[in-house]
C-alpha cells in the first residue's frame, strides 16, 4: 500500500451510529457527547457520530460532535442520494477532520428485494453519489452493504468505480454476519488482486456478530490487507452486535508479532471507556466478557491461582493493567480529602472538569456517610450518575414508602419544579416500587408502559449500591433510565423520574420549535 501506512490499522468507531441503533441504546445528546468524549480519550481515530438523515435529534447530535471533539475524524452517514449527502456534509463541515460515509447495498438479495434495483442502476447510483460527496469532502468512505453475499465480479466491479469517482476509503461489510473468516479473507484478497488502484486507497472491515465470528471475520480482513477496522465498544449493535473494539484492539497488541500491524489506541481507557458506554446504554456487560468483564482477570481455581503466585504469565496473556484494570480494591472513606478524591478519579481514567469534580466529591461524601466500605466501582457510579434525577424540571425532595407482609405498599412523595411549585402525592401499588411509580405518574400526568426492570449491584455487601435500569414505552417510543442508590426504591424512583424529565424536556422543546414556526408564517 502506498497511500496508507501498511503497518497502521485504523479504528473506526460506530458506537453512537450502528451501536445506538441496538433496541433500547438509544442516547440524547448529553450521552452523546459524554461517550464521544471518551472515544477521543481513547484515541479511535474515526467516530462515526451517527445518521444525519435519519431524523433532526440525529442531525444535531452529529454536528454538536464535529463542533466539539478535536482529533478524531468525525464522520457522518448518508444513503447514496443528494439529500443524504448534503444533510452529512452539513452535519460534520465544521468538524477539523470531516468524513462523507455513502452506501448502497449490492447482494442479489438486496437488488431484488429491498431495492428493486439491477446492477447498473446500483453501480450508477454508488458513481454519482460518491462524485457529489467529493464536491463537499475529500475524505469519503464507500460501503457496499451486504458484500459479502455479493457476486465476487460485481462486488470488484463497484469497488473499482468508486475508486474511480474519488472513494479513499472502500469498505467491505458483512452486514448480516454471514460470513466464515477464511471466505472473508478471500473476498479481500480477491479485491486486491482484480481492482487497479485499490493501493492507493484504506480497505477496511465492518462485520456484525450473529455466529459469533464478527472479531474473527475483521482480524481476517486485516491478515488480507484491510487497514481500517469498523467496530463498536462492548460490541453493541444490531442484532447480536458488532465486531467489539476492545477484542480486536487486544488481539492486536497481544499477537502483534503474529498480525505485524499497530493500532493508536491507548488501551489503558478501554476499560473506564467501556464502563462509560455500559452506564449510557443500560447495556451491561456481562461478567465473562473479554477483556472488559469483571471475570476477564479472575482466577478461582487452585491451580490457576498457584501458577499465577509463581508467575503471572502462567494463566494471563495480557496485564490488566493494560486495559485499564489496575486497580486497588478497597479505596477512600468519608475522611477522605478532595485532593485524594481527584486523584482516585484520575486514576480510574476519569476527567472531569472543576464543577463537575465538585458534584461529584460532595456526592461521594454523602455516599460515604451511608456506607461503611467505598470502592473503585462506587466512585464510578458516582462520576456516570451524579446528575440523574437532578436535570428536571421535576426533581424529588421527599420520599416514604411503607410495605410489609399483609399490608398494601404505598409511596408519598414530594416533587420540586424547576418553575417553583411543590407538590405531595401518595400512591399504593402491588410493591413499593410500584407505588413510587404510580405517584410519580399522578405528579407529572405522563403514564409509562413499563417494558424492562433491571437491578444490579454495583459492588459487594449489604449496603452495596444498586443500580436500577428501566426500559418504557411512551407514545409507542422505547425510553430508558438509570439510577444508582443504596435504596433499591429510591433508585428505581429516579431512574423512572429521569425518564419522565426527558419527555417532558422534549415535548417542551417541540412545543418551542411549533411556536417559533408559526410565529415565522410557515406551514
Amino acid at each position: 500500500m502506498n497511500a496508507v501506512n501498511d503497518d497502521r490499522v485504523a479504528i473506526f468507531d460506530t458506537t453512537l451510529r450502528d451501536g445506538e441503533q441496538a433496541p433500547g441504546c438509544s442516547m440524547t445528546l448529553n450521552e452523546k457527547l459524554r461517550v464521544a468524549t471518551a472515544l477521543r480519550d481513547l484515541k479511535v481515530d474515526i467516530i462515526e457520530a451517527g445518521f444525519p438523515a435519519a431524523s433532526p435529534g440525529d442531525f444535531e447530535s452529529v454536528r454538536s460532535i464535529a463542533r466539539t471533539i478535536e482529533g478524531p475524524t468525525i464522520c457522518g452517514l448518508a444513503r447514496c442520494n443528494s439529500k443524504d449527502i448534503k444533510y452529512a456534509w452539513d452535519a460534520v463541515k465544521d468538524s477539523a477532520n470531516p468524513r462523507i460515509h455513502v452506501f448502497v447495498a449490492t447482494s442479489q438479495i438486496h437488488r431484488e428485494h429491498k431495492l428493486q434495483m439491477a446492477k447498473e442502476e446500483i453501480l450508477k447510483s454508488a458513481v454519482e453519489s460518491v462524485s457529489l460527496a467529493r464536491e463537499y469532502c475529500e475524505n469519503i468512505e464507500f460501503s457496499p452493504e451486504d458484500a459479502s453475499r455479493t457476486e465476487l465480479e460485481y462486488l470488484a466491479e463497484v469497488v473499482q468505480a468508486v475508486i474511480e469517482a474519488g472513494a479513499t476509503t472502500v469498505n467491505i461489510p458483512d452486514t448480516v454476519g454471514y460470513a466464515l473468516p477464511d471466505e472473508f479473507f478471500k473476498v479481500f484478497k480477491y479485491l486486491k488482486d482484480n481492482v487497479s488502484g485499490i493501493e492507493k486507497i484504506r480497505l477496511s472491515a465492518h462485520c456484525h456478530d450473529d455466529l459469533g465470528l464478527a472479531v474473527a471475520n475483521s482480524l481476517a480482513a486485516v491478515q488480507a490487507g484491510a487497514r481500517q477496522i469498523e467496530c463498536t465498544m462492548n460490541g453493541i449493535g444490531e442484532r447480536a452486535g458488532n465486531c467489539s473494539l476492545e477484542e480486536v484492539v487486544m488481539a492486536i497488541k497481544t499477537r502483534d508479532g503474529y498480525f505485524n500491524v499497530t493500532t493508536g489506541v491507548d488501551t489503558e481507557r478501554l476499560y473506564p471507556t467501556s464502563r462509560v458506554v455500559a452506564n449510557v446504554t443500560g447495556m451491561h456487560t456481562p461478567r465473562n466478557k473479554a477483556i472488559v468483564g469483571e471475570n476477564a482477570f479472575a482466577h478461582e481455581a487452585g491451580i490457576h491461582q498457584h501458577g499465577m503466585l509463581q508467575n503471572r504469565a502462567t494463566y494471563e496473556i495480557m496485564r490488566p493493567e493494560d486495559v485499564g484494570l489496575g486497580r486497588s480494591n478497597l479505596v477512600l472513606g468519608k475522611h477522605s480529602g478532595r485532593h485524594a478524591f481527584r486523584e482516585r478519579v484520575e486514576q480510574l481514567g476519569f476527567h472531569l472538569d472543576d464543577l463537575e469534580l465538585n458534584r461529584c466529591f460532595e456526592e461521594f461524601k454523602r455516599l460515604a456517610d451511608r456506607k461503611k466500605d467505598m470502592y473503585d466501582a462506587d466512585i464510578e457510579a458516582i462520576i456516570m450518575n451524579v446528575d440523574v434525577g437532578k436535570a428536571g424540571p421535576w426533581i424529588i425532595d421527599e420520599l416514604r414508602i411503607t410495605a410489609g407482609t399483609g399490608t398494601v405498599a404505598a409511596a408519598a412523595l414530594k416533587l420540586a419544579h424547576t418553575d417553583g411549585r411543590e407538590i405531595r402525592e401518595a400512591a399504593e401499588g402491588d410493591g413499593p416500587v410500584a407505588a413510587a411509580f404510580r405517584a410519580l405518574e399522578a405528579v407529572t400526568g405522563v403514564e409509562l408502559t413499563l417494558k424492562n426492570f433491571e437491578v444490579r449491584g454495583v459492588t459487594v455487601g449489604d449496603d452495596a449500591q444498586g443500580e436500577v435500569t428501566v426500559t418504557v414505552e411512551y407514545n409507542r417510543q422505547s425510553f430508558r433510565g438509570h439510577a444508582v442508590s443504596t435504596d433499591i426504591v429510591e433508585s428505581a424512583a429516579f431512574a423512572y423520574l429521569e425518564v419522565i424529565n426527558r419527555i417532558l424536556r422534549r415535548r417542551d422543546s417541540d412545543d418551542r420549535v411549533e411556536e417559533k414556526t408559526i410565529a415565522l408564517g410557515n406551514p
